[in-house]
């Protein structure tokens, strides 16, 4: 059985449907017998809470598995620096941005613009504060403390989770947690990476860590986009109308079918 190395690469926001199909390819590779360890290189200024934790539990469910060395490239904040620390391993360059351990939930209020440009916008709802987060109109006091503490709570999971990871005591890795990110080079000094290195870097650990020699290194990313092929050149001008959901759904279909579902 010939031995492989596997090398997943994530770029861009971290957001539900852009993680989807990383999540399938970490799970499927827990099982893929004939890949001894996965390189997870990951570029990214982080996004939404939740998809952030399933890229970080993904990448430790793996590495319980079979070794995980996590490179960063130009950027790895907040939801990105998460997913890396679920490797056994992280890396970075010496001028990576390296941290940004914090959450921020952004609201904008826009019921001045309308009001300027004469658009009445009513919102028919049930519970008190069912229409605080519309964005159309600010946020109250009471609103604005609730909306702190979900926050916090975020925040509080957070800090732990690196604190675990990274094995050091939760008040140090609190007093690091400002949202601030550093250099690859100071995170190092500061413990939250492990390693300053390129990729090639990388692959050398993960294969010192496996026995597979880094030429054994292939690279695995989510197939192109389902409809993308079947309707590339007169068939897509056929078809313009063509909705995001349909598309999204026929996709869905394909990637069950390439990684079986869960």
């Amino acid at each position: 059985m010939r031995e492989l190395l596997a090398h997943v690469q994530f770029r861009g926001t971290i957001r539900e449907r852009s993680v989807e199909p990383y999540l399938r390819i970490l799970r499927a590779l827990r099982d893929k017998r004939r890949v001894k360890g996965v390189l997870f290189d990951i570029s990214s200024g982080g996004g939404a809470d939740i998809p952030s934790t399933d890229l970080y539990l993904a990448v430790k469910r793996l590495d319980a598995v079979k070794p995980v060395v996590a490179t960063i490239g130009s950027i790895g904040a907040s939801g990105a620096y998460m997913a890396a620390i679920g490797a056994r391993t992280v890396f970075a360059y010496p001028d990576s941005g390296v941290g940004s351990i914090g959450v921020i939930f952004p609201h904008f209020a826009v019921r001045r613009l309308l009001d300027r440009v004469g658009i009445d916008v009513e919102l028919l709802h049930e519970g008190r504060h069912k229409d605080a987060y519309q964005g159309l109109r600010p946020l109250t006091d009471e609103e604005r403390t609730k909306l702190q503490a979900v926050a916090k709570d975020s925040y509080e999971s957070f800090v732990a989770m690196v604190a675990q990871e990274r094995k050091r005591p939760l008040e140090e890795i609190r007093g690091l947690a400002t949202g601030e990110f550093w250099s690859g080079r100071r995170a190092k000094e500061l413990g939250l990476v492990d390693r300053l290195g390129d990729r090639e870097e990388a692959l050398a650990e993960l294969s010192r860590l496996t026995g597979v020699s880094v030429e054994k290194a292939v690279r695995v990313v989510p197939p192109r986009p389902f409809l993308e092929r079947m309707f590339s050149g007169g068939m897509a001008a056929a078809l313009p109308g063509l909705s995001t959901g349909v598309r999204d759904m026929v996709e869905d279909v394909v990637w069950d079918g390439i990684l079986g579902s869960r």
